[in-house]
């Protein structure tokens, strides 16, 4: 598939190893059961932000509701909103309440989830109770009847 480019970036200040979290990154874009498993796209990290597809920023829960507005993130919530996608550093710290998304689920999701959102797939819901849940479901603010799933294909 078409190669998307995308740059990785820390918030200044936040206490997070940059290294380390572009090495979590690079992992889950490249995992088999990502949004490169059926071919239709392929990603490289780039360390030119001009040049990237799209911009990956893990920014505190200030930063993430001006970078995400008009959508409301209300401290908590991670989005895509032009061409960047922003991680609640206080959720890639913390993680979140939804049941069966330990701290690296979490991650794993969030990253899928907005990615997706890059690539242009639209927010779904829970197709049938006990059905694995698509990633572009919200699992943090939907309660659902679906199990929890981090990966584009599982």
């Amino acid at each position: 598939g078409p190669l998307r480019t995308y740059a990785v970036e820390v918030e200044s200040g936040v206490p997070v190893d940059v290294a380390a979290f572009a090495a979590e990154v690079d992992r889950v874009v490249a995992d088999p059961r990502g949004w490169t498993a059926d071919g239709a796209v392929a990603f490289q990290r780039v360390a030119d932000l001009t040049t990237a597809s799209f911009r990956i920023v893990l920014a505190t829960p200030a930063t993430t509701d001006e970078l995400c507005a008009p959508l409301r993130t209300a401290g908590r919530f991670s989005c895509f909103q032009r061409g960047v996608v922003v991680l609640n550093l206080a959720r890639w710290l913390e993680g979140t309440e939804a049941p069966g998304l330990e701290l690296a689920a979490y991650r794993e999701y969030i990253l899928n989830h907005e990615v997706g959102h890059a690539l242009g797939h639209p927010t779904v819901v829970c197709p049938a109770p006990g059905a694995v849940a698509p990633v572009m479901m919200r699992l943090t603010r939907d309660p659902s009847a679906c199990l929890p799933n981090p990966w584009p294909f599982p």
